[in-house]
C-alpha cells in the first residue's frame, strides 16, 4: 500500500524525514524533491564497471542549462530524506517526462532505512533546458510486510553529496580505492587544494 500525502505528513518526524520540507510540494500520495545545482558527467567514453571512472562537475546556472541526448548526466536533489518502516521509492513527474526527460535509468527504488540524497540517472529524449531547483521528481513510500533489516550500505548511506557508481567496490575489492578522493571538487567554491570531494566522506 502507498502512503497518502496526509499520511506522508503524519510521519513527518517519525518514520519519514524531508529536510527541507515544504508543504506546497506535497500531492496527494507523494512529495515532490527539486534538482540541485550540479551535474556530474563521467569522462570516460567506456564505463568500466570494475573500475572507478572519471567524472565532471557541472554547474547549473540560473538561466538554464541544456541536456543533450546520449549523454548521462548525474544529478542529486536538493532535499535530504530518511525512511524508516517503510520503502521509499521515486519516479518522474509527469510533467518533467512529457519533455522527454528521465530523471532515473532505473535506480528508482529505495531501501527501508536509507538516509541521504537522492543521485538522479538523468537521461534526455531530445534537449532540453532544466533550472536548478526546479521539481524534478516525487517521492513516494510503500509500507512493508515482515520483519525488516535496514540499509546499511558503506557505498550510498548518509551520501552527502552525488553518488557516481561504486559498483568497483563489490567486483573489485581488492583494488585501490577511489582515485578520485584526491580531486579537489569545489575548489572553485574556496575548498583547498587536494581537499576530498564532500560525497566521498565515509
Amino acid at each position: 500500500m502507498i502512503l497518502s500525502g496526509h499520511e506522508i505528513r503524519k510521519q513527518l518526524g517519525r518514520n519519514v524525514h524531508i529536510d527541507p520540507f515544504d508543504e506546497s510540494k506535497l500531492n496527494p500520495n507523494s512529495y515532490n524533491l527539486s534538482l540541485h545545482d550540479e551535474l556530474l558527467v563521467y569522462e570516460e567514453v567506456v564505463l568500466d564497471m570494475r573500475k572507478s571512472n572519471r567524472v565532471e562537475r557541472v554547474s547549473i546556472p540560473a538561466e538554464g542549462l541544456v541536456l543533450t541526448p546520449n549523454q548521462l548526466y548525474l544529478g542529486r536533489t536538493v532535499e535530504r530524506t530518511e525512511t524508516h518502516n517503510l520503502v521509499p521509492m521515486i519516479e518522474g513527474r509527469s510533467s518533467i517526462g512529457r519533455l522527454g526527460l528521465f530523471v532515473h535509468v532505473t535506480a528508482g527504488f529505495g531501501d527501508v532505512g536509507f538516509c541521504g540524497y537522492w543521485t538522479l540517472e538523468m537521461f534526455a529524449v531530445q534537449p532540453v533546458k532544466i533550472y536548478p531547483g526546479v521539481p524534478i521528481c516525487q517521492i513516494f513510500f510503500h509500507q512493508i510486510v515482515g520483519d525488516i533489516t535496514e540499509y546499511s550500505s558503506l557505498k550510498y548511506q548518509h551520501n552527502r553529496d552525488i553518488q557516481p557508481s561504486l559498483l568497483y567496490r563489490e567486483l573489485s575489492p581488492e583494488g585501490d580505492d577511489d582515485p578520485q578522493l584526491r580531486l579537489a571538487f569545489g575548489a572553485e567554491r574556496g575548498a583547498r587544494p587536494g581537499s576530498a570531494a564532500p560525497g566521498n566522506a565515509r
